[in-house]
């Protein structure tokens, strides 16, 4: 089959099945290796080069990474050191250790249940960070010990390519010492971090000169895909040497625009390595040995997502995100492709038994897209109704005289003000993992929904003078505003607002302190902006008032039309012509007085 022809395929095969599989709640990833199944040796036959595929198509795992490493500067990294280092060193040792393990057990010959049980311990990058880009989970808690943890593995490939030659019997061995393969590692390692750090911001700067579009995105894949091969020439992983290359410019001024250019090839390619992995999985001989099978598939999911469940609980101190954490990197990983064939070739192993390792790593990939599916359905809002039953713990020793309703950003902020000032204040929220974490900080709040009478009148709130609405979610701040209104009319409440709307909302409640919560944050910016185009600091100052005056004086006309939308676009363009002619006339007014 022509190239062509294999492109129509590919393509035609990830329009039909990506959508399918993201409408019935699985994931584009599972999308992806059910077309390569279909379309694959296994299946219709439709493309039969699995290897070359697979090769060619590692380049979206190289792309993945750099970008990764883009949106990683260097000090982020170090940041990260506990996560990669220690969580990621024992999650590979102990599950490695495991695994080895069981492969003595079922007869394996020492170097072989070393290098199948470690080669298994490593999982696949691009499934968890594709499924946690997904459901926008890398920058929660066990996301970003997933990437520290996906990040040590990738680490990991390096010694365990480096052992081979010595559990093998020579079959391919290098002809050059270790310590010279040693040295070219450092020597490229060493070299790529200088040329990274001196030359690639000075020839970006060149090539940006040429206002070239095209030129600029061949420049980027040229450093990608050039560093990755150098750092593979000497053994190591390219797209671990990508991800290097990725940190290295992750503070240059280019960096927006190296990820932008990158993304388009980063998707399609990495949707490619998906298909072919799916193509790679030997469906003949899951049919001739469906138990075996089956048995190393669960064996392998459940012995590593025990371990990943235990470092998480140890790291987060938390059931739910330390399950998710074992389901997210339960699988093998791309790399053990790699190793095992490298293994094969210095007689570590022989092809039955990689053949069959191979299998198993490609179906425990497609069961993190189930599993996931699964533990998001079923698993975590058991855990959510958990701590909906845990019982309220509102009981303050003292009447403080300002009580705040929501302890995240807003409520954090007016908290460390009154504290400045030694006023007291009682903070509740409605979050268990919320507070559990405040509290591992010193900070003294409640527990508890502050909609509900009886915890109102548990946290004092009669003796109180000033309510501080600060609730993240819409319908409970409104619940709550009304309670408060209804019930204790003597307090002045100060409330957040998410947006217009539910400022408007508030206001028909008849709260009048409403502050939009990012109003007045726009509006300092607006005077920076001012400032920095030439105006004075009392020019700029004036002009911000002027529109803040103006602002809520609309806000308060239209809110008794917020559900009419006719009215509110004529108000809204009547008080813009309002506002330009105040200007004009701020205007009028300067130049006369100059």
């Amino acid at each position: 089959m022509s190239f062509l022809h294999q492109a129509l395929v590919f393509l035609a095969a990830a329009v039909v099945a990506v959508p399918l599989f993201k409408r019935l709640g699985l994931g584009s990833v599972l999308g992806y290796l059910a077309a390569g199944a279909v379309i694959g040796p296994w299946g219709a036959k439709l493309v039969t080069d699995v290897e070359n595929i697979l090769h060619v198509s590692e380049l979206g795992v190289v792309l993945l990474l750099f970008v990764i490493g883009l949106e990683l500067r260097p000090s982020r990294l170090w940041e990260l050191r506990r996560s990669v280092f220690g969580m990621g060193g024992a999650q590979v040792l102990l599950t490695g250790a495991l695994l080895s393990g069981v492969g003595l057990a079922l007869g394996m010959v020492p170097g072989a249940a070393i290098i199948a049980g470690f080669g298994l311990s490593l999982s696949s990058t691009a499934f968890a960070l594709q499924l946690l880009a997904e459901r926008n989970q890398l920058t929660t808690g066990y996301g970003r010990l997933a990437f520290g943890i996906l990040l040590f593995q990738d680490l990991a490939v390096i010694p365990l390519l480096a052992l081979l030659p010595l559990l093998g019997d020579g079959g391919a061995a290098s002809p050059e010492p270790g310590w010279l393969t040693g040295l070219k590692v450092v020597g490229v390692l060493v070299g790529v971090v200088l040329a990274g750090r001196y030359l690639m911001r000075p020839v970006f700067r060149a090539v940006a000169s040429f206002h070239s579009q095209e030129l600029f995105t061949a420049t980027a894949l040229l450093v990608v895909v050039g560093t990755a091969s150098l750092v593979s020439a000497v053994g190591l992983s390219m797209a671990l040497g990508a991800f290097l290359a990725g940190v290295l410019l992750a503070e240059s001024e280019y960096r927006h625009e190296l990820e932008a250019d990158i993304e388009p090839f980063k998707g399609l390619l990495l949707g490619l390595f998906f298909i072919a992995v799916g193509m790679s999985v030997s469906l003949g001989l899951i049919v001739e040995r469906p138990l075996l099978v089956g048995g190393l598939v669960l064996t392998l999911v459940v012995l590593k997502g025990a371990v990943l469940y235990g470092l998480g609980r140890f790291s987060l101190k938390q059931d739910e995100p330390a399950l998710s954490l074992g389901v997210v990197i339960s699988q093998g990983g791309e790399f053990a492709f790699v190793l095992f064939a490298l293994a094969v070739s210095f007689r570590v192993m022989d092809r039955a038994l990689a053949d069959l390792l191979v299998v198993v790593v490609g179906l425990s990939m497609a069961t993190t897209p189930l599993l996931y599916a699964a533990h998001e359905r079923w698993v975590r809002p058991l855990f959510k109704k958990k701590t909906e039953s845990r019982e309220y713990d509102v009981a303050p020793e003292e009447d403080n005289p300002v009580i705040i309703a929501g302890f995240g950003r807003v409520g954090q902020m007016v908290g460390r003000l009154l504290r400045a000032k030694r006023i007291g204040f009682t903070a509740i929220d409605a979050s268990p993992e919320h507070i559990d974490f405040m509290k591992r900080f010193g900070s003294k709040i409640f527990y508890g929904d502050a909609s509900r009478l009886d915890l109102l009148r548990a946290a004092r709130v009669d003796k109180a003078k000033v309510f501080v609405l600060a609730i993240d979610d819409i319908e409970a701040s409104l619940r709550t505003a009304q309670a408060v209104k209804e019930h204790f009319p003597h307090l002045t409440i100060h409330a957040r607002a998410r947006n217009r709307a539910h400022a408007y909302r508030l206001l028909d409640l008849g709260i009048q302190n409403v502050m939009r919560e990012t109003f007045a944050g726009s509006l300092e910016m607006g005077v920076d902006v001012l400032q920095a185009m030439g105006l004075t600091y009392s020019e700029s100052h004036r002009t911000m008032e002027r529109l803040r005056e103006h602002d809520e004086q609309l806000l308060r006309a239209t809110a008794k039309y917020h559900r009419d939308e006719e009215k509110l676009v004529e108000m809204a363009a009547k008080a813009r012509k309002e506002l330009e002619s105040l200007f004009e006339q701020d205007e009028a007014e300067q130049k006369k007085s100059a």
